[in-house]
C-alpha cells in the first residue's frame, strides 16, 4: 500500500539510488522505504547504458589509483560481482571481456613495470604483456598492418575476469529484487514513484517535506542520488554552500570491431579527466566504442537543456571559482587539453584530431573507420571545493548529520554504487536506530565469491 510518509525517501532512481533502495529492503528491518525519479523508469540518465563507458573497475589497471585506492575500489567491484552473478538474469548485467592498460613508449612502459611489481600481488589475474603477448589478445594494438607497431609497448592486463556492466540493467535489476524482497515481510513496504520531479524540499520537526507537483512527502531520513541536481537541493537546504559544480561532459566514437575488450591508456597525472580508452559496447555488437572526450558544459543532464537554469543555481560563480578555473587554465596540459576537446565537438574537424589520439591504441586505424557517436556519453558533475579553492576529483557527498544526505560524484562511477549504498545504508540505520543484517550482508556481497559459476552468464557473457 501507497503511503506519504517514509522511515527513508530516496531521490533518484540511478545504480545509485536504486542499490540504496535494495540494500535498505534486503538487510535492515528499515520499514517504509520511497523513491522519487523524475523519469518514467530507472537509470535513465547517468546510469544509462549510452552515458557511460560500462567498466567494472578493480583498480589494477586504472594508472591513477594509488594501491590503497585500487583496494578499496577492488572491494566495491567485489560487491558489485557478487551481486550480479547471482542473479537470474546476471548474462544481461554482467560481461566478461579482456582488459588492458597500454604503456607507449619508454616513459610510459617503465611506468607500468614499476606498477606490476606493486599491484601484482594483490591482482593475481594480472600479467605484464609484451608485443607477441598482446597481439595475441588484440592485435590491432600490438601490430600496424602485418607488422609489429614500431613503438616500444607494454601492457598489463588480464583475459578471463568479469570487465563491463551494463549500469542500465543493474539498476533494473535493484528495483526489481527489492520490490521481491518487500513481498516477502508483510511489515515491509516500499514506493517508486516515477515522473515525479522534486520541487522542494524543507526541514520540519525531526524529518524532512518534499514536494513533487502532485504529491508532498514526508520522511525521516532522506538520500539524494541525483547527479549535479543533488547539489541543487543541498543548496536548497542551505548545506553545501561551500561548494559549486563543473559539469564535464563525455564524447564517444564508434569503429568497426577492432578490439575484444577494453583497453585503457596512462592517465596524464596532469590532467584531472579520464584518459582515452576502447571498449566494446555491450548493446553495440560488432563495433568498439573510443572515448570519452573532456567538455565543460553549463547543463546538468547531457542533451536536457532544461537543466541550464539548474547548472547556473549550483554553479554559484565568484572569486573562488573563478581562482579555481584560472589554476586550471595555468597549466599549459590542461588549458591544451580542453581546447583540443572543444574542437573535438566540431563536426568536419572533431574526427581528425580524434583519429590522430585513437592511434596510440589502434595504430592502423583509417579515417574512415571512425564514426561521432550521437546521443552516446553522459555528464559527470565535478565539484569545485570554494573553501579550499580546488577541483574535487573524488567521490562527493554531504552528510547532514540530521538525517539527510547528498550524494553527487559516485567514484569510480558506477563500480562503487554498493559500496556507496552500504556507507549510506550504515548512516541512515544509525539515524532511524535500525539494524542491519550483517551475516547476510556478509555472505551475499562481501565473501569472496570470484570462483562462482553462473552457467548462463559464462555462457552469454564470454565475448574474448
Amino acid at each position: 500500500m501507497s503511503t506519504n510518509q517514509y522511515d527513508l525517501l530516496i531521490i533518484g532512481a540511478g545504480v545509485s539510488g536504486s542499490a540504496l533502495l535494495y540494500l535498505s529492503t534486503k538487510y535492515t528491518d528499515i520499514k517504509n522505504i520511497g523513491v522519487i525519479e523524475k523519469y518514467a523508469a530507472p537509470a535513465r540518465v547517468n546510469s544509462l547504458s549510452s552515458n557511460n563507458s560500462q567498466t567494472l573497475h578493480c583498480g589494477d589497471i586504472e594508472t591513477n589509483y594509488t594501491l590503497d585506492k585500487a583496494l578499496k575500489v577492488q572491494r566495491a567491484a567485489a560487491m558489485l560481482r557478487n551481486y550480479a552473478l547471482a542473479q537470474p538474469d546476471a548474462h544481461h548485467i554482467i560481461f566478461k571481456y579482456p582488459k588492458m592498460v597500454l604503456g607507449v613508449g619508454n616513459g610510459e612502459c617503465e611506468l607500468l613495470k614499476k606498477r606490476f611489481e606493486v599491484f601484482s600481488p594483490h591482482y593475481p589475474e594480472l600479467k605484464l604483456l609484451d608485443k607477441k603477448a598482446i597481439a595475441r589478445i588484440e592485435p590491432n594494438v600490438s601490430m600496424n598492418g602485418d607488422r609489429f607497431r614500431d613503438e616500444e609497448v607494454i601492457a598489463l592486463g588480464s583475459t578471463d575476469e568479469y570487465t563491463a556492466v551494463n549500469f542500465e540493467a543493474l539498476s533494473r535489476s535493484f528495483v526489481r529484487q527489492a520490490q521481491l524482497a518487500a513481498d516477502l515481510d508483510p511489515d515491509k513496504n516500499i514506493d517508486v514513484h516515477y515522473n515525479s520531479h522534486v520541487e522542494h524540499i524543507r526541514i520540519e520537526d525531526d524529518g524532512f517535506i518534499i514536494e513533487t507537483a502532485d504529491a508532498c512527502y514526508r520522511t525521516r531520513t532522506l538520500v539524494a542520488c541525483a547527479g549535479g541536481h543533488s547539489l541543487k537541493l543541498a543548496h536548497d537546504l542551505g548545506y553545501g554552500l561551500n561548494f559549486s559544480v563543473l559539469p564535464i561532459a563525455g564524447s564517444y566514437y564508434f569503429t568497426p570491431h577492432v578490439l575484444n575488450g577494453k583497453v585503457y591508456t596512462v592517465q596524464n597525472d596532469a590532467l584531472p579527466f579520464a584518459a582515452i580508452h576502447g571498449d566494446p559496447d555491450v548493446l553495440v555488437p560488432g563495433e568498439t566504442r573510443f572515448g570519452p572526450t573532456a567538455l565543460v558544459l553549463p547543463i546538468l543532464e547531457r542533451y536536457n537543456l532544461k537543466t541550464l537554469p539548474d547548472f547556473f543555481q549550483v554553479f554559484r560563480f565568484d572569486r573562488r571559482v573563478a581562482k579555481v578555473l584560472w589554476n586550471l587554465l595555468r597549466v599549459r596540459d590542461i588549458r591544451n587539453y580542453m581546447f583540443k576537446n572543444m574542437l573535438f565537438e566540431i563536426p568536419l574537424i572533431r574526427k581528425w584530431l580524434f583519429l590522430k589520439d585513437v592511434r596510440k591504441i589502434i595504430p592502423s586505424l583509417k579515417f574512415r573507420d571512425l564514426k561521432f557517436a550521437h546521443k552516446v556519453g553522459g555528464i559527470r558533475p565535478q565539484l569545485i571545493d570554494k573553501d579550499n579553492c580546488k577541483l574535487l576529483m573524488g567521490e562527493a557527498k554531504i552528510d547532514t548529520d540530521i538525517g539527510g544526505i547528498f550524494n553527487m560524484t559516485p567514484s569510480p562511477g558506477g563500480t562503487s554504487c554498493i559500496e556507496n549504498a552500504e556507507a549510506d545504508m550504515r548512516i541512515v540505520t544509525q539515524h532511524l536506530g535500525a539494524k542491519i543484517n550483517e551475516s547476510a550482508l556478509q555472505k551475499d556481497l562481501l565473501n569472496d565469491h570470484s570462483t562462482l559459476h553462473c552457467d548462463d552468464a559464462m555462457k552469454n557473457s564470454e565475448h574474448s
